[in-house]
């Protein structure tokens, strides 16, 4: 029986790809969470300007968007490149949250109560480190000072390995109807080699109590390019994935950044890369589509009727810190250690590590390191750069009549370097708009970079900013 989803209707062939056209796009990038991309902001940007915003985007009456950092995991995965903080004495956390409580009443007391909240995520590390009670207590006291909308999507991420049943009844309780779970790889020696020994029998068992307890969306996290992974192995994980139905599927590129996270030096050498690496993804990418699932684009995936494939068809689709979301228009305050918020046209980012949060938390009563006002023609950017990763397209006259300029001529440089990308079959331009085919899709980072005119800058850095594209 053929399947409802038009993309799977594609060819095999249509993404095969050549060494040479690899190397030619395969190079380091953002994944564009924002623009511009934090290696831009600085710290001349502090707390006293984030009250600002905070006046600024009261005034506007924007919907609000929480994100609250809970950084504890106890042990460490060594792939991750994550802000995250490896602690098995859980004793770590109450003072913590005695802090992140801090940070929420003082944000709570600047915002006005009716703007509703329509997104409350966790993230981490692992938010579910934290027990039961714990986590009902944190929620509670968030609640009493945000106004949470009726239909709020509120998410949070889970591990497997120390989620229990007792927490997703918690969690459902609270109202949470949002789980994003790490899994990475199934494969024993991929997991034994990253430390993430996660059988997928204790997977399936913890999304099946996810599903009879009512949460309405289950979202799964692979890696791509782990050491021994090759696209046989990983083909097994995709069919035990599809097998468990989730709703949506990140499958992210592995990021090898020794500089930054120096345990992912101790399997260099078993890793896959070039045009092994991208077997693997393309793997994963035609399993999935042949499954039924809709290619977003660069890593995500959805079942047709999910929120995030409707809202990329109705042109809603938004991108932030937390990657895709259909929370458009939503102003983001993020809370805890390291959480970026972005509001209005400015961003910060609180402090990395737990002593300079706390310190910024008891001298300001917000974490505050660094931050950006966006220009003009930062704006602009920041629009054409997100309506080409969330829709695949940027139509020229929506930015002129948003921007009251001319696209072809402001972008004249631009457009020049775009002909090679067309040349390539990545794009498809002509005088209404530019839109990025499904080949496009898997490489359009590079698409966006064209428009970062901060990339230049960048390269004068002795060390990488960016993990490579693919």
């Amino acid at each position: 029986m053929p399947s409802a989803n038009p993309q799977s209707q594609l060819n095999r062939a249509d993404f095969q790809i050549s060494e040479e056209f690899l190397a030619k796009y395969n190079r380091p990038g953002p994944r564009y969470t924002s623009y511009p991309t934090a290696p831009v902001w600085n710290d001349a940007f502090g707390p006293q300007d984030l009250e600002g915003v905070f006046a600024d985007a009261d005034r506007a009456g924007r919907s609000i968007s929480l994100y609250l950092h809970i950084p504890f995991c106890e042990a460490l995965c060594l792939f991750c490149a994550c802000n995250v903080v490896i602690q098995k004495n859980k004793a770590v956390a109450p003072p913590y949250l005695e802090v992140l409580k801090r940070e929420i009443g003082h944000v709570g007391e600047r915002v006005a109560r009716s703007r509703p909240v329509v997104q409350l995520h966790w993230g981490g590390g692992t938010p579910t480190y934290l027990t039961p009670l714990q986590i009902e207590e944190l929620f509670e006291f968030t609640r009493a000072r945000f106004t949470l909308a009726s239909d709020a999507e509120i998410g949070i991420e889970v591990d497997p390995r120390v989620t229990t049943p007792a927490h997703l009844e918690t969690l459902r309780r609270l109202g949470f109807n949002r789980l994003s779970m790490g899994i990475q790889d199934f494969h024993p020696q991929v997991q034994e080699t990253v430390h993430r020994v996660q059988p997928y029998e204790m997977t399936r068992d913890l999304i099946l109590e996810a599903r009879r307890l009512g949460f309405g969306s289950i979202n799964v996290d692979l890696i791509y390019g782990l050491p021994y992974q090759t696209p046989e192995r990983f083909a097994r994980t995709i069919e035990q994935i599809v097998g468990l139905s989730p709703d949506r599927v990140a499958m992210f590129s592995y990021a090898h950044v020794p500089w930054l996270k120096k345990q992912q030096g101790s399997f260099a050498k078993q890793l896959p890369e070039g045009m092994a690496k991208f077997q693997i993804f393309r793997t994963g990418l035609l399993n999935f589509l042949e499954a039924g699932y809709l290619y977003i684009g660069m890593d995500h995936f959805a079942r047709p009727g999910d929120e995030l494939a409707v809202a990329q068809q109705n042109r809603t689709l938004h991108r932030n810190f937390q990657g895709y979301t259909t929370k458009a228009g939503a102003d983001l305050y993020g809370m805890g250690v390291s959480a970026i918020s972005g509001i209005g046209d400015a961003y910060a980012q609180n402090y990395r590590d737990l002593p300079g949060y706390e310190r910024a938390v008891a001298a300001r009563g917000i974490g505050t390191m660094r931050g950006y006002r966006l220009s003009a023609d930062d704006r602009l950017r920041r629009a054409v750069i997100g309506r080409l990763l969330c829709h695949t397209v940027i139509r020229k006259r929506e930015i002129e009549s948003e921007f009251a300029m001319v696209f072809d001529e402001y972008f004249a440089p631009e457009l020049e370097r775009l002909a090679v990308f067309a040349e390539d079959g990545l794009i498809v331009h002509n005088d209404k708009e530019i839109r990025a085919t499904m080949l496009g899709r898997i490489f359009i980072r590079n698409i966006a970079m064209v428009f970062d005119p901060y990339l230049e800058q960048q390269k004068l850095d002795t060390k990488p900013l960016f993990s490579r594209t693919l």
